[in-house]
């Protein structure tokens, strides 16, 4: 049987438990009253890198940067402004690596296509070696083998 002492601890603790991840809650601004601008909210800021963890979004972020940068995109979708335009507006300011998904500009373009010429280089590095390889004599012939007592 449960002693009453225990339930009560039990009980607290889950309690506290509850009200602990609800009090950590990271962006603690009144939702939008309109659920698609919310839905934007919510995908842009998950779309954008905070500056200071730089591992993490803003949305996953606790940083006053990141706290400070959904204010900024808050204020600018109050605004009426498109996406692109926020986007434009982080990029001018922070750079492309503001985004997690840089865009396809000339400055990263490189960065997009480089691993498709490394994996084609590899595979051609590969074929020329194995070509080169199946080339070689192969020698199987026993009677070509050096007899150690022969050499002297």
């Amino acid at each position: 049987m449960i002693r009453p002492s225990t339930l009560v601890t039990v009980t607290t603790i889950v309690v506290l438990l509850f009200l602990g991840s609800t009090a950590s809650a990271i962006d603690t601004a009144k939702a939008f009253d309109d659920p698609e601008l919310q839905a934007r909210y919510e995908h842009i800021i998950s779309e954008v890198r905070c500056l200071k963890c730089q591992n993490q979004t803003i949305k996953d972020s606790n940083a006053f940067l990141a706290s400070d940068l959904r204010r900024e995109i808050r204020r600018m979708l109050d605004e009426g402004m498109t996406d692109a335009q926020i986007y434009d507006f982080l990029v001018e300011r922070y750079g492309e690596f503001a985004l997690y998904r840089p865009r396809a500009s000339g400055k990263t373009l490189f960065l997009w296509i480089a691993p498709a010429f490394l994996l084609l280089g590899g595979a051609f590095l590969l074929v020329v070696v194995v070509r080169r390889r199946m080339l070689l004599p192969i020698d199987d012939d026993p009677g070509d083998e050096i007899d150690p007592e022969r050499s002297t």
